[in-house]
């Protein structure tokens, strides 16, 4: 019922609003007719001064109008004087002589003509002319600026019919009125993040529990982690949960264009908390007006960010112990926050929301999928495995999709090659079914594609495979393998290199088969290069260099922490773990040619394969298998 009544007065306010733009535009729409079309036109037949003095000096006029501020001379002609100027004008000319019965001319001196007026014995009158057209050409431009003006700051303030209400706070409040119906039941594979927000909403339905041995309230909550991991939605779970009010905004909200309005939207924000305490306030992205003082600030200029922000650090640590005012936030860049947002009695407790592992990934399908009508062979165990590093967003994308496959396809349940459909056009994109590529290429594709599955079906700590296809999809993938890895928290030695020889085999391959070499391996040099840098100079796993971590830190850094003859070693280093990484991947492709060549053959002729049929090609893989999950290569 509530939401019918938010609605009901968001569609007044709104058409209120309207109705006083149309109350604006009408004012100015009147005041352009009337310049236009009301205005005074003076069109009274204009004469020279001379004619004027033989008018009145003959007694041709009734009366003389002297208008000293407009410096013009009006005669009221008698019937003589009509007569006389009807032989001396055009007849268009006596048209408006005849209507209006009057003529005029431009005087210098006004005075000039009093004196000759009073010596003729003419009956004059002087008058001072107020014309609307002079004042409507003074007084329209203000109009118009004050008509943009106050829409301008209507617009700014957000509403709410005040024009100086740019200050206030603009954090939407669910309350009794206003629900939000999300709840703990809705979020799943956090299940840390969620027991640590579960006893906030404890902190505030309960706080005489945790007060009575002596404890406080804390003040802040921080999620921390990967965008699309939950942090927005586990704040919303709070929200439906704690069944107080919820102040909720972005970082970005606070801070505008002028001086002084982040400082006092924040002020603003924490006076209304107060007053509907007990309450919770959720800033998302606080990144955006909580970054470390200081840093890209090189003009020295007053910064409006940091302004805001050094009002939030007052405010947060003006709280009373008892206020019952907790603040929440959310961020995916906690390197960049400054230090003093992030201490105690600030942020008490700093919650990571990480990307969720196989059996988190299971719960989060769980959840997705109780809303689709499912076909009898899906398996949610299988979608786990098949989606290594997907994140929340993710795997609901993915269900998403899967039942727009179905969709598409006129089905009445979502089956699982609906689901495998979905993952490779989130991973990979759209199957690109028009791209033209010639039987060399194809061939040449198909066999860089065998490389990576042999070599990884051989090494003992590369990923088994799970599917290879030479369907182009995307912006750049001609095929691509996808494989089962275990999830490791630690990786040895040996684990990378047996990676970074699975990663070389689609290159060994082209090598040895074609005897030339095609880019189509950048994408595969560039992690190999990169892991293999990260093993010199980070995780100390290079002889020659040492247990060193050369890691730059600081946001602006822009020296090398080393010096030019370490860093030739390290390259020589480098370029040694490559080359001997390679040379294993092709003695290992010209040991299994065979099996190369077999594989290869039945992807030129299926374009796609799985798992079943390498075994059947090539045998079981020579190891025993852990629990895995999928990760595409």
């Amino acid at each position: 019922m509530a939401d019918f009544q938010d609605f009901d007065n968001n569609k007044s306010n709104k058409s209120g609003n309207n109705n006083i733009y149309w109350i604006y535009i009408l004012i100015l729409a009147v005041v352009i007719f009337v310049a236009i079309f009301m205005k005074e036109p003076g069109q009274t037949l204009r004469i020279t001064p001379t004619n004027l003095q033989y008018l009145y000096s003959n007694e041709m006029v009734d009366k003389v109008l002297i208008y000293q501020n407009a410096n013009k001379v009006e005669a009221m002609l008698n019937d003589k004087g009509k007569a006389y100027m009807k032989g001396i004008v055009d007849k268009n000319d006596y048209a408006i002589l005849d209507k209006l019965g009057k003529v005029s001319t431009e005087v210098g001196d006004p005075s000039v003509y009093e004196k000759q007026l009073i010596d003729k014995g003419v009956v004059y009158e002087t008058r001072k002319e107020i014309e609307f057209g002079y004042i409507l050409n003074f007084l329209l431009p203000i109009i118009i600026l004050v008509v943009l003006w106050v829409v301008f700051m209507r617009r700014m303030g957000g509403g709410g019919g005040q024009i100086f209400n740019i200050g206030k706070s603009r954090a939407s409040l669910y309350d009794k009125e206003n629900k939000v119906n999300v709840t703990f039941n809705d979020v799943a594979g956090i299940e840390e993040a969620k027991e640590e927000v579960q006893e906030v909403v404890e902190f505030l339905k309960n706080p005489g529990k945790f007060t009575k041995l002596g404890g406080h309230i804390p003040k802040g909550v921080l999620l921390v982690g990967p965008p699309g991991t939950g942090k927005t939605l586990l704040a919303k779970a709070v929200a439906g949960e704690a069944k107080v009010p919820f102040f909720s905004l972005s970082g970005s909200d606070f801070v505008e264009m002028f001086v002084g309005v982040g400082a006092a939207r924040v002020r603003d924000l924490f006076k209304q908390a107060k007053e509907k305490a007990p309450c919770i306030i959720f800033i998302d992205e606080i990144d955006a007006v909580g970054r470390s003082r200081g840093k890209g600030n090189f003009t020295g200029a007053n910064d409006e960010r940091e302004n805001t922000l050094n009002q939030l650090l007052v405010e947060m640590d003006g709280f009373d112990t008892d206020s019952g005012v907790i603040i929440m936030a959310a961020t995916n860049r906690p390197d960049v926050l400054d230090s003093a947002l992030l201490r105690a009695g600030r942020f008490d407790r700093q919650i990571a929301v990480d990307k969720p592992d196989i059996k988190a990934r299971e719960a989060i399908f769980k959840v997705h999928l109780g809303k689709i009508a499912l076909g009898k062979d899906v398996s949610v165990e299988r979608l786990a495995e098949q989606t290594p590093g997907f994140v929340g967003a993710d795997i609901m994308n993915v269900c998403n999709e899967a039942a727009l496959i179905a969709a598409r396809r006129n089905k009445e349940s979502v089956e699982m090659v609906d689901f495998q459909y979905a993952i490779d056009r989130v991973i990979l994109g759209l199957e690109r079914k028009s791209k033209i590529i010639s039987p060399e290429e194809k061939k040449i594709i198909a066999y860089h594609e065998a490389g990576h599955a042999v070599v990884s079906w051989f090494l003992k700590h590369a990923s088994p495979l799970v599917k290879v296809s030479i369907i182009p999809r995307g912006i750049g993938a001609l095929g691509y393998a996808q494989y089962l890895p275990k999830e490791h928290n630690l990786y040895s030695t040996g684990k990378l290199l047996d990676f970074m020889c699975s990663t070389l085999g689609g290159r060994a391959a082209e090598d040895l088969t074609f005897g030339e070499i095609t880019n189509g391996a950048s994408d595969d040099l560039d992690k190999v290069t990169k892991m293999a840098y990260a093993m010199v100079t980070v995780w100390g796993m290079n002889k020659t260099v040492g247990n060193v971590s050369f890691q730059e830190n600081g946001e602006y850094n822009f020296t090398k922490p080393y010096s030019d003859a370490t860093a030739q070693i390290i390259d020589q280093e480098v370029k040694s773990i490559i080359d001997n990484a390679y040379m294993r991947t092709r003695n290992l492709l010209i040991e299994k040619k065979e099996q190369l060549e077999a594989v290869a053959q039945e992807l030129l002729q299926k374009e796609v394969i799985f798992r079943e049929d390498l075994e059947r090609l090539i045998g079981k893989r020579p190891f025993e298998e852990e629990e895995h999950t999928a990760l595409l290569v």
